[in-house]
């Protein structure tokens, strides 16, 4: 979370061995949310309908779970876990639209606060992790920058994809 870089400014230089006490935990708790999660939508939801979210937990598992395993790029994590912040949001829209309730001031809200959340928090965030990756090229190991490219290459093009439906959905009906 934000407060973490102004209560550990080391973790701004150091986004691989460095991190402060708790966050280790906290990106260990995420890997578990995000397998539970993994599974409820494996037995109560249609493929179809759910198999970009299981592919999206599926790459957050692995990196994340690299990170818990190998107590290295918690910080990587934490950056990460940023994109989240928007997740309340997407969540609370899913909420209003099975409450059918699209045709509210709080659905209106929710979808400026969703789109606002979603370029400071998630492409902004991807953008920034992607550019770190890049300019840390040299000194992150071959197949952990690989890892973290594959990872960075699905996750951004599908939350532009996100992105783009969202704002089709709720601004261009």
């Amino acid at each position: 979370s934000p407060h973490r870089f102004c209560l550990h400014p080391g973790l701004s230089e150091d986004l691989v061995g460095t991190h402060p006490p708790g966050a280790h935990s906290l990106v260990a708790v995420s890997v578990g949310y995000f397998l539970e999660d993994f599974v409820d939508m494996l037995c109560n939801q249609k493929l179809h309908q759910s198999w970009e979210l299981l592919f999206h937990h599926s790459v957050v598992i692995v990196c994340f779970g690299i990170a818990v395993l190998l107590h290295q790029y918690i910080g990587f994590a934490l950056v990460a876990l940023l994109v989240e912040i928007n997740s309340i949001f997407l969540h609370l829209r899913q909420i209003l639209l099975m409450a059918n309730l699209v045709h509210t001031t709080c659905y209106r809200l929710n979808s400026v606060i969703n789109l606002g959340t979603y370029v400071v928090f998630r492409i902004t965030t991807l953008a920034w992790m992607t550019r770190w990756l890049f300019l840390n090229r040299e000194n992150v190991p071959p197949a952990t920058y690989a890892v973290g490219t594959v990872g960075m290459a699905i996750m951004t093009p599908m939350n532009i994809i996100l992105f783009y439906r969202l704002l089709r959905s709720d601004f261009f009906k």
